[in-house]
């Protein structure tokens, strides 16, 4: 990750009147088991102000999307059919049906459009040169437009023909989600106002492994959470509980707590929410860190290391935040992540960034969402992102 932000052309940087302009959206939404009914239509919401601003310039927009793993092939449960539905219910004009993804239907379809149109191809990963990156899918797709916008960022991370090989045929810019992630992850991470709190969960440490060591040299203070706790307890002696651990991982908490290693100050919870099994109703017990038993498992952190965390929290002027503190889909060990959830809100000066994935839902189940600067609309691009890794979605972008 280069220390000055990261500066790609958006959609406001270039023309896009009367042009037809491809745009990868991020539409992998969540349905309901067995139906085709849409349980959660952000990602879809999150893409309207890009086409709102390329219709009201003229521009007819041709979107595409994956949806699912079809592994190449063409599975009828996994069409977009039910998306286009519904975001022609939020635009309040009919999504015009495109096929394909690529040969002739998507071309026929797109040559009609007409000025503030919009399309939506068939779920690309039903080719298989989708996610090879295939250069013949990469350059079928860009004869369909002028311009290339990327508002995947959930997405970024995979170097696929309609993330990064089309960029090769076509110019290609950010879209608004696109430009906003990207700013305000390269802002938290390069250039933030201090001091900067990071706050990072995680079943293991060899999971945030990365995060945890790029995020040590930029931020001021990291606070533990998540199954790694017990990991980190075993690095200071301590039991740590009946979980598994890896003798690599237990030796990278020891050397992330090193006095004087990092830039970063490692605070680890003092107690901690334990469980016999790991089951919903399985009794919970707060116990000091130090003492957690040999037969239980750490599944969240507890009340004494929450207001701790919350007190850290108040005091920074900017928050990362990637990975739950507990098993927060399960009320008995959802308080930890709830409180600094709480916490986060709380403090109007700071600017706080929320990771995707399973930290986006937490702040969304708790009703906080709308409360945090950004939340990250994508789980592996955002951790990606946190580890200091180029994007190839981001990096085949226009520089500024």
């Amino acid at each position: 990750m280069p220390e000055k932000p990261i500066a790609k052309k958006s959609i406001r940087d270039v023309d896009v009147h009367n042009k037809r302009v491809l745009v990868r959206v991020d539409y992998n939404v969540p349905m309901k088991k067995g139906s085709d009914q849409i349980t959660d239509d952000a990602r879809i919401r999150a893409s309207l102000p890009t086409i709102g601003y390329l219709r009201d310039r003229g521009a007819q927009v041709i979107l595409c999307s994956h949806f699912g793993r079809p592994d190449g092939k063409v599975v009828d449960t996994m069409r977009l059919a039910p998306i286009r539905y519904r975001l022609s219910y939020l635009l309040g004009k009919e999504v015009i049906d495109a096929g394909g993804p690529t040969g002739a239907e998507p071309r026929a379809a797109t040559e009609r459009m007409n000025p503030g149109d919009v399309a939506l191809l068939e779920n690309l990963r039903f080719d298989p040169r989708e996610e090879k990156n295939d250069p013949t899918m990469a350059r079928e797709l860009a004869s369909l437009g002028h311009l290339f916008v990327n508002d995947a960022f959930g997405a970024a991370h995979r170097a696929h023909a309609s993330t990064a090989g089309v960029a090769a045929f076509l110019p290609a810019v950010a879209g608004m989600l696109m430009a906003r992630e990207v700013e305000m992850l390269g802002r938290a991470l390069n250039s933030p106002d201090r001091p900067v709190v990071a706050v990072v969960g995680g079943a293991k440490v060899s999971d945030k492994l990365a995060v945890l060591v790029n995020l040590a040299s930029r931020v001021d203070r990291i606070l533990i959470g998540g199954g790694m706790v017990a990991e980190f307890l075993r690095a200071r002696g301590h039991s740590g509980g009946a979980s598994a651990s890896l003798s690599a991982d237990v030796e990278a908490a020891g050397e992330l707590m090193a006095p004087g290693k990092n830039k970063a100050a490692v605070t680890v919870p003092v107690d901690a929410v334990v469980a016999p099994r790991f089951e919903e109703h399985s009794p919970a017990q707060v116990v000091d860190a130090a003492a957690v038993p040999a037969g239980a498992l750490v599944l969240d952190i507890g009340t004494r290391t929450s207001a701790i965390y919350a007190r850290e929290l108040s005091r920074a002027r900017t928050i990362l935040w990637n990975g739950p503190m507990g098993v927060f889909e399960w009320d008995a060990f959802a308080r930890g992540t709830k409180a600094v959830a709480e916490a986060i809100a709380a403090n109007k000066d700071a600017v706080s960034v929320v990771g995707g994935g399973s930290t986006a839902e937490a702040v969304a189940a708790f009703g906080l969402a709308d409360r945090m600067t950004h939340v990250s609309t994508g789980g592996g691009a955002s951790l990606e992102f946190l580890e200091g890794k180029a994007l190839p979605g981001v990096a085949a972008l226009l520089d500024a």
